[in-house]
């Protein structure tokens, strides 16, 4: 996951990631986030994204269909 907003990690630094992995033929998920910074896991999607990622892959199971989750409070200080 990479929000293209990001001030810490260039999107351009995940493309070379992700070029790399292509070059070497591994296979890879990934989610690009719109309007996003760095700090991507607070938002309610992110957070439904991740939960639906390890049930498939760690439990072998299928995750409820497009589960809603209510947006966490907002933290001190943060935008």
């Amino acid at each position: 996951m990479h929000g293209d907003m990001d001030d810490n990690v260039h999107p351009a630094m995940t493309l070379q990631v992700v070029d790399a992995l292509i070059k070497a033929n591994k296979s890879f998920d990934m989610l690009i986030l719109p309007d996003m910074d760095h700090d991507v896991t607070q938002d309610p999607y992110v957070i439904r994204r991740t939960w639906d990622y390890f049930v498939k892959h760690l439990l072998g199971k299928e995750p409820p269909a497009d589960y809603a989750i209510t947006a966490p409070p907002k933290r001190p200080g943060s935008r």
